[in-house]
C-alpha cells in the first residue's frame, strides 16, 4: 500500500523530512494493518503514528492484559 497521510508534495519537503514522512507513514501502515476493525475505526483521524499509539493505549486502560500483552497483541492480530 503506497497511500501517504501527509499533506504536502515531495516538492515540498527536503530530503530528510521526506525520509520521516516515509517513514512515519510506513508505522502508521503496520500499525493500521495490525489492529482489529473496530479499534481501526476509532484511530482513522489519527494523522501520525504516535497519534495513533496513543488512542490504542488510551482504548486499553483498564484492560486486564499487561503492557507487554498489549503490545504483542497488537501486532500479532
Amino acid at each position: 500500500i503506497n497511500e501517504t497521510f501527509h499533506k504536502q508534495t515531495d516538492d515540498e519537503l527536503t530530503e530528510k523530512e521526506l525520509k520521516q514522512v516515509e517513514t512515519d507513514d510506513h508505522a502508521i501502515q503496520t500499525i493500521l494493518l495490525s489492529i482489529p476493525k473496530d479499534i481501526y475505526a476509532a484511530v482513522d483521524s489519527c494523522e501520525t503514528a504516535q497519534e495513533i499509539w496513543l488512542r490504542v493505549q488510551q482504548m486499553m486502560k483498564g484492560s486486564d492484559i499487561g503492557i507487554q500483552e498489549k503490545t504483542t497483541k497488537l501486532f500479532n492480530e
